[in-house]
């Protein structure tokens, strides 16, 4: 019992010399653990878009005759890298999720991100003209 508590406190403790064939076997396993392990073992996969039961994707903020601003959840969009990707993604997700501009021409006059304390951009209020 002495042999097994020896070669376990040196595999733990790392004390093989390097290219001894216990060293390669430790390394082997570890490779074959990093390479072989399934992804869902580990539930650290970012989150994207919105929870099926999120309410609020699309919000009316003011409405002045001429134009509306609505306030669009910035989680539904993909992280824009520029602001003609944005306004596409806006233009998209307003259509989408509000039936009087589903299939109908609008314009988007200004994008404003909301955000929260720690600077990060939560949501956008959208100006658009019919």
């Amino acid at each position: 019992m002495a042999g097994f508590g020896k070669v376990l406190y040196r595999t733990l403790f790392w004390s093989y010399e390097r290219g001894s064939w216990q060293y390669d076997a430790a390394v082997a396993l570890i490779l074959v653990f990093v390479l072989l392990t399934p992804r869902g073992w580990f539930h650290d996969q970012p989150q994207i878009g919105l929870p099926a039961n999120a309410p609020g994707e699309v919000v009316l903020v003011q409405d002045n005759g001429t134009s509306k601003t609505y306030q669009v959840d910035a989680r539904i969009l993909a992280a824009p890298e520029q602001t003609p990707l944005l306004e596409n993604l806006l233009h998209n997700a307003l259509q989408k999720a509000l039936p009087e501009l589903s299939g109908k021409r609008f314009t988007i006059l200004k994008i404003e991100p909301v955000r929260d304390e720690q600077g990060a951009v939560v949501a956008y209020q959208v100006e658009v003209r019919h």
